[in-house]
C-alpha cells in the first residue's frame, strides 16, 4: 500500500475567501495545496504548496524552467494513449520527484499502467480528479493506488467527504456520562446491512441530535440467542441522526440501498461504507441520555443485548446492561442549525 497519500486541493475560491477557506482545509487534516504561494500572502498557514513556481515546496517544472536547489520538482502530463505513459516513464527516471497526471478518457487503465510502472522507481504519482466519486477511484486503483490526488472545489463538505475515502478523516470522541436510562414502549427502530465487513470496535455515530452522536458498536460480537452479523448496525429509532461521508446528517428512516454511512472506530477513524439494506421494524425501545461538560445528548434505541455502545477503555456494553454513571464513547460539539442536513454554523438551535 501507498503511504502518506495525499489529497491535494485546488482552492476555486476567490482571493478574498482563501482567508476562510485555508483555515476550514487544515482543520479537516489537509496539508498540501495546489496554488500560487502568492496568493497566500502574509496569510498564516502550515499548508504545503504545488505550483508551477520556485516559492511552491512542490515546483511544477514548465517547458523552459530550470530545477531548483532544495525543492520537490515534478512535471505535469496528460495521457492519451500508451506512448505517453512511456515517455513519463523515462523523464521521470531523470529525476523528478512526482510526476501530476491528467487522464480524461479511460481513467483506470492508464493509471493501472503508470502505477505499475513507477512505483518501483520511488516517483508519487499525484492524479487530477473533478469530483469526489474520482477522488475515491484513484486511491483505490490496484489495491495500491496513487499516492496523491488534486481535487479542485470550493466545497468543505466535498473535502469531508473525500477525506473518508482517504481513509485519513478522524472525529473527536469523547467519553459521556450516563445520565438517564428509561424504557419509552413500542417504536420503529432501524437496523443498517452495510454491504462491507465491519470489525470489532466499529460502528455508525447515532443520535437525537445532530451535534451530539454515540457510537453504536456493529453486531460482529452476537449473544447467546444470535449469530454474528459483522455487517449490521441495529442503529435507532427512525428519527434518530446518523452522520454521513459528505459531513451532512440523515435521518435513520432516510437511509436505504445504496447510500453511504460513516464508520468510525473507538479511536474515532472514519471510513465509508455503502448499505445493502435497510431494515426497519416496531420493537421495544430505550431512551438513553447522556452528558459531556454542558452537553446533554440522547438516543432512542431497541431493548435488546445485541445493541452496544463503547466505552473509553474500547469495551463494549448492552444497552440491557447499561447504567447510570456508565461512559461511553460519544461525538459532541456546540450545537449548530441545519438545512436539510447541512449546518447552518450563524444559525440558533435549541434540541432536546
Amino acid at each position: 500500500m501507498s503511504k502518506n497519500r495525499e489529497l491535494i486541493i485546488s482552492p476555486k475560491v476567490s482571493t478574498s475567501q482563501l482567508a476562510k477557506f485555508l483555515p476550514q482545509l487544515e482543520a479537516e487534516g489537509i496539508r498540501m495545496i495546489y496554488l500560487d504561494p502568492k496568493k497566500i500572502g502574509k496569510k498564516k498557514t502550515k499548508l504545503e504548496t504545488v505550483y508551477p513556481s520556485g516559492l511552491a515546496k512542490y515546483v511544477v517544472l514548465e517547458k523552459e524552467s530550470t530545477k531548483p536547489k532544495g525543492k520537490k520538482v515534478g512535471k505535469r502530463f496528460q495521457v492519451l494513449s500508451n506512448k505517453d505513459i512511456e515517455d513519463i516513464l523515462e523523464i521521470a527516471k531523470k529525476g523528478l520527484d512526482f510526476v501530476i497526471v491528467d487522464v480524461k478518457d479511460w481513467k483506470i487503465i492508464p493509471l493501472e499502467n503508470i502505477i505499475a510502472k513507477l512505483h518501483k522507481i520511488h516517483t508519487k504519482i499525484f492524479a487530477i480528479a473533478r469530483t469526489p466519486e474520482e477522488v475515491r477511484k484513484m486511491f483505490s486503483i490496484l489495491e495500491v493506488g496513487v499516492d496523491g490526488v488534486i481535487f479542485s472545489t470550493s466545497s468543505i463538505n466535498e473535502v469531508r467527504e473525500a477525506m473518508v475515502y482517504l481513509g485519513t478523516r478522524n472525529f473527536d470522541l469523547a467519553p459521556a456520562k450516563i445520565t438517564e436510562i428509561k424504557e419509552v414502549g413500542d417504536g420503529e427502530r432501524v437496523c443498517v446491512d452495510t454491504a462491507s465487513m465491519l470489525h470489532k470496535g466499529e460502528g455508525m455515530l447515532i443520535g437525537s441530535r445532530s451535534n451530539f452522536l454515540f457510537l453504536v458498536h456493529n453486531e460482529s460480537v452476537g449473544s447467546s440467542f444470535t449469530s454474528p452479523r459483522p455487517f449490521r448496525v441495529n442503529a435507532g429509532a427512525v428519527h434518530c441522526y446518523t452522520l454521513s461521508p459528505d459531513g451532512t446528517t440523515n435521518y435513520l428512516s432516510e437511509v436505504e440501498t445504496g447510500s453511504e454511512v460513516l464508520i468510525l472506530n473507538s479511536k474515532g477513524k472514519a471510513r465509508r461504507a455503502t448499505v445493502g439494506r435497510s431494515k426497519i421494524e416496531r420493537r421495544p425501545m430505550l431512551m438513553i441520555k447522556a452528558k459531556v461538560k454542558d452537553e446533554i445528548g440522547g438516543i432512542i434505541a431497541q431493548d435488546a443485548e445485541t445493541i452496544r455502545f463503547v466505552k473509553p477503555n474500547g469495551q463494549l456494553v448492552s444497552v440491557t446492561h447499561l447504567k447510570k454513571g456508565d461512559m461511553v464513547l460519544v461525538h459532541a460539539k456546540t450545537a449548530t442549525g441545519r438545512h436539510f442536513g447541512m449546518e447552518v454554523s450563524d444559525e440558533y438551535i435549541l434540541e432536546k
